[in-house]
């Protein structure tokens, strides 16, 4: 996503923040990829898309990602979903039926869209998106606290982001978590995760990528995520992932 559409939503993310925090079970965002273009009611594509989205729901809670397509050009329907490295295969199932409801509700003739929980993502498009870094569809996400030392916590988070960012690449997940100690008696927590259609080198790309954005994203903030259709990151000063 271009830089010109985030002030636009800004406000929008902060709510958003705020209400996931509180209930914890509506998505974080979501995009309809209109460049994909549209379908009518009963298409061909309409089908393809509802079976690939049922398929990936059994496909992907075993190893936390799947990809596929069904049908034949030009109705097929290409679709990945990727859930966090720490979500059990149930609640992983749980999301991706939840978001493959949901986004067919937001984007209902939509040939290409992708939404985002807590727990996972679902993209699917009509052109073949495997493999490629997605650096279209980013949002930003923080916390409205500021810290005492921006400073000094700026520079604390982007050094164990960039260490989660090599560690992630090297995962066979592409997925790292890490927690260190900070002035006083806080503690930084911090995610790094990509999706695994992309190569390594592509993730440690595509995390170096967003991590550049913190200055924009999430300066002196207590906590702060980029997300994206390939990559994320999150931040806190809680735990936030499963032990």
């Amino acid at each position: 996503m271009s830089s010109s559409r985030f002030p636009s939503i800004f406000h929008l993310l902060t709510l958003a923040f705020l209400f996931q925090s509180a209930f914890g079970v509506d998505p974080l965002f979501h995009f309809c990829l209109n460049s994909a273009g549209n379908f009518s009611a009963y298409d061909p594509y309409e089908a393809n898309l509802n079976t690939l989205v049922g398929y990936l729901s059994i496909q992907a809670p075993s190893s936390g990602f799947g990809t596929g397509s069904i049908g034949e050009n030009p109705n097929k329907a290409y679709g990945l979903t990727l859930c966090r490295g720490d979500v059990s295969s149930s609640d992983c199932k749980t999301c991706i039926v939840e978001a493959g409801s949901e986004i067919r509700k937001r984007c209902p003739s939509d040939k290409g869209a992708i939404i985002w929980y807590d727990n996972c993502l679902l993209k699917y498009s009509n052109t073949d998106f495997f493999g490629k870094i997605d650096y279209e569809n980013r949002f930003y996400m923080w916390n409205l606290n500021v810290v005492s030392e921006p400073e000094l916590f700026n520079k604390k988070t982007k050094e164990m982001l960039s260490e989660l960012a090599e560690e992630a690449s090297e995962s066979p997940k592409l997925y790292a978590t890490e927690e260190t100690e900070l002035y006083g008696n806080t503690t930084l927590y911090g995610l790094t995760q990509c999706t695994r259609d992309i190569s390594s080198s592509d993730c440690k790309k595509c995390l170096d990528s967003i991590i550049g954005e913190l200055p924009s994203c999430c300066d002196g903030k207590e906590g702060g995520r980029v997300v994206g259709g390939s990559c994320n990151f999150r931040y806190e000063i809680y735990p936030f992932v499963k032990a």
